[in-house]
């Protein structure tokens, strides 16, 4: 009983508050604006709900009522009626009433336990509860209600204001946004009736709202009274259709799903008040395609948008429909869905999903096949059927070769744009072993196979392969080949004796050898019974062996039609034979003519051979010229020794003999000279341009005097000579010059002191 308390004391208010103020002008329109009932309210069919006062001023002439919910009516003498009985009316109400000379908006609120009070105080501006207001305020604000998107002409009054002091000398003021804040100018006040008027047409969309104050001041501008609060609410108009904002809209839904299944849920939104009919929504399906099986497939939740399947399991088959996509056009009506709702649509697609209820199955029992033997690869593709979605796992199929692959020679993989089968060779087939070749292949999906659905004989077939033959190279036996000979060995020793054999046992064909690639041309082969034989000298050292190793390819060929040819390998492995003499470095040394440590160089020596023929090396000085000797060899290790002066020197240019002999069976001795420059040394700069410039100078003249002789035929082309060379202070000859060969040339390194008094050529002997 408590909203009844309520909506009597609001009455009662409402009549004391006319009564207070009986002796003030009129003010057209509803004399109370809002009105409050508590939620959860009753409402019976014919039975009042409140009473509303609406009064133009001048008779309510022609005086209509319309209210925004069509369950209810309002009775020429103001009482809210229901016309049915209800539970739910939504959050809001709103009367419009208009006359001969007036229109004006009253608005009932639904609200929830205990909200009442405080709109009441704040509609009458109640500091204390249920109390008058104070005296010293003589300003009576009512809130204004004005209705969005209202037609000219404009300005348009909307309310008043009244107070107790009004009259000459008193002036309204209005202040606020909407008036001297931005958004400046909608509401103006008559400074002397009070009157309020919007200057323009509102959008609630917009701006809900608007907080005002009023006061009331003398003429010179200064407060009497006030400020006051006055609101201004914009009474929602149904301006904006429903929109669907989260498009596109698409739904799936397994085949076979039973009745009632929930597929997707489609709801759209509306701008006006969420309080009013305006916005309050119903859902429809207004076109189903296709129209098959049922033109009724899917059901719409009116309220709540989920959108269900209406029709048996056995309809809702993925396989027997036009197609697995239906759309649906989805409309939206506010204002609950009455006629004069305004509707947005959207389109919903709705995807029937496959479940795998279709086993594969071969298009034939048997497949055929052929293949050379020697070739691997695709040799065919198995086709079969499946009802199932392409797109999913319930028609892909998977392939097992369940019998006759023993040698592991046949693969199976699924081609995924056809979903075939691909059978392949993948280890060569032997004719001679088997021409022919029967599997057994079966066919399942990736997924598995709803429980009511098993693979049947269908799901299994046979390949017949059949394999031809063909002519097969001969192949060699081993290969590669390896066999280890000495270097060095005589021209036409035997290396081996290649066999090679032909796989095409069934057509006795002969073989015929040859060599492919023998990069040093060491080799020949017997064509007829495959000897290879040397015909040159086999050199470790040689630049075409690697790692001791000599390799050659070597071909047999058969007498097929056409010719078939295998190729095999050699590796020759290669035994060292001391046949090269050491070599020493450095083979040039420099020194100061005043240097304090006469250990010149230190000197290396190498060998081309492998152990035991190369070190440990034999260093030896050959006999040195004249009655002092000059240097000496120390013998540091295995492998290197040290030259060592025994006295400073002059500055001009040495040789040094030097043998080097190694440790094979027997030894190998390279006899060689180290080049000594003796040079001056200044400020530790070495210079040893003088050494040069007369080691050169007496080379170019020994050899034109040479040159001279055997031109005049004073020197043999064949003889064998010694030049003497003396100078003007010694006797002592210095060094000797052999010359030998056609044409004459110098075989080893010599030097002659300055000045040359005279050049003695004397014939050796032979040895």
């Amino acid at each position: 009983m408590q909203h009844k308390t309520e909506l009597a004391l609001s009455f009662l208010l409402s009549q004391v508050l006319l009564l207070a103020c009986a002796d003030l002008e009129c003010v057209p329109g509803f004399q109370q604006k809002a009105f409050y009932i508590e939620e959860p309210f009753q409402f019976a069919e014919d039975q009042p709900v409140l009473k509303l006062k609406f009064d133009d001023c001048k008779g309510n002439n022609k005086l209509t009522f319309e209210v925004s919910n069509p369950n209810f009516k309002v009775e020429r003498d103001g009482t809210l009626v229901a016309l049915k009985n209800m539970s739910e009316a939504g959050r809001a109400l709103f009367v419009h009433a208009q006359s001969e000379h007036a229109e004006d908006m009253a608005e009932i609120l639904i609200v929830e336990e205990n909200e009442n009070r405080g709109a009441l105080k704040e509609i009458l501006k109640i500091e204390s509860n249920l109390g008058f207001p104070r005296q010293k305020r003589a300003i009576l604000a009512s809130p204004v209600l004005v209705p969005e998107n209202q037609r000219g002409p404009f300005p348009k009054s909307v309310g008043k204001v009244i107070s107790s002091l009004a009259g000459d000398g008193v002036r309204f003021r209005l202040s606020g946004k909407g008036v001297d804040q931005d958004p400046k100018g909608i509401f103006k006040i008559n400074e002397i009736t009070g009157d309020i008027s919007v200057t323009r047409v509102l959008d609630r969309e917009a701006t809900a709202s608007y907080e005002l104050e009023v006061e009331v001041t003398d003429v010179n501008g200064k407060n009497v009274d006030g400020p006051v609060r006055l609101d201004v609410f914009v009474i929602d108009q149904n301006d904006n259709r429903p929109v669907f904002k989260e498009g596109p809209y698409v739904g799936h839904v397994m085949e076979g799903s039973p009745t009632g299944t929930t597929v997707m849920r489609i709801t759209a939104v509306d701008g006006d008040d969420a309080n009013t009919d305006n916005a309050l929504l119903r859902y429809d399906i207004r076109k189903q395609t296709p129209a098959e099986p049922s033109p009724n497939m899917f059901f719409i939740d009116p309220e709540k948008g989920d959108i269900v399947t209406v029709v048996s399991s056995v309809l809702l088959d993925r396989e027997t429909m036009e197609t697995p996509k239906y759309e649906l056009v989805i409309e939206a009506k506010d204002l609950g869905g009455h006629d004069v709702g305004l509707t947005g649509t959207a389109t919903a697609t709705i995807l029937i999903d496959d479940k795998n209820d279709h086993a594969p199955e071969f298009t034939k029992k048997e497949f055929l096949a052929t293949v050379k033997e020697g070739v691997t690869g695709v040799i065919v593709n198995l086709t079969v059927r499946d009802r199932d979605d392409p797109a999913t796992g319930a028609w892909r199929a998977v392939y097992t070769i369940i019998n006759g692959n023993t040698g592991q020679s046949f693969e199976i993989h699924t081609n995924p744009q056809n979903n075939e089968g691909m059978l392949s060779v993948v280890k060569p087939l032997d004719y001679e072993i088997s021409a022919f070749h029967r599997l057994m292949i079966k066919v399942e999906n990736e997924d598995p196979l709803i429980p009511d659905i098993a693979y049947g004989p269908s799901s299994t077939a046979t390949v017949q392969i059949t394999v031809e033959d063909v002519n097969e190279g001969p192949v060699f036996h081993p290969n590669p080949m390896r066999v280890t000979k000495q270097e060095n060995i005589p021209i036409g020793s035997k290396v081996l004796t290649v066999n090679a054999t032909d796989p095409d046992t069934l057509q006795h064909q002969t073989i015929r050898y040859s060599i492919y690639k023998d990069p040093a041309g060491w080799l020949e082969i017997n064509p007829t019974n495959g000897t290879i034989t040397t015909t040159a000298t086999l050199d470790r050292e040689s630049l075409h062996v690697q790692n001791n190793t000599y390799t050659a390819l070597f071909l047999a060929i058969d007498n097929g039609h056409p010719p078939a040819t295998g190729t095999g390998t050699l590796h020759i492995t290669l035994g060292d034979v001391n046949d090269n003499v050491p070599s020493l470095y450095p083979t040039l040394a420099k020194v100061c003519d005043d240097a304090k440590d006469l250990r010149v160089v230190i000197l290396g020596a190498t060998d081309k051979d492998l152990p035991p023929n190369t070190d440990p090396f034999k260093f030896e000085l050959s006999k040195q010229s004249g009655p002092e000797k000059m240097w000496r060899l120390a013998k540091l290790n295995d492998t290197h020794a040290q030259v060592i002066l025994l006295q400073n020197l002059k500055k001009a240019n040495y040789n040094i003999p030097i043998s080097v002999t190694d440790s094979g069976n027997p030894p190998l001795t390279n006899n060689t000279e180290l080049k000594l420059q003796v040079c001056a040394c200044k400020k530790s700069k070495m210079d040893c341009s003088a050494a040069d410039a007369l080691h050169i100078s007496m080379t170019l003249i020994l050899l034109s005097l040479f040159s001279l002789l055997y031109s005049s035929g004073e020197v043999s082309a064949y003889g064998l000579y010694k030049i003497q060379c003396y100078s003007c202070c010694s006797s002592i000859m210095y060094k000797c010059l052999s010359l030998k060969g056609r044409p004459p040339g110098i075989s080893e390194r010599f030097r002659v002191p300055l000045p040359i008094q005279r050049l003695v050529l004397l014939p050796l002997s032979q040895d």
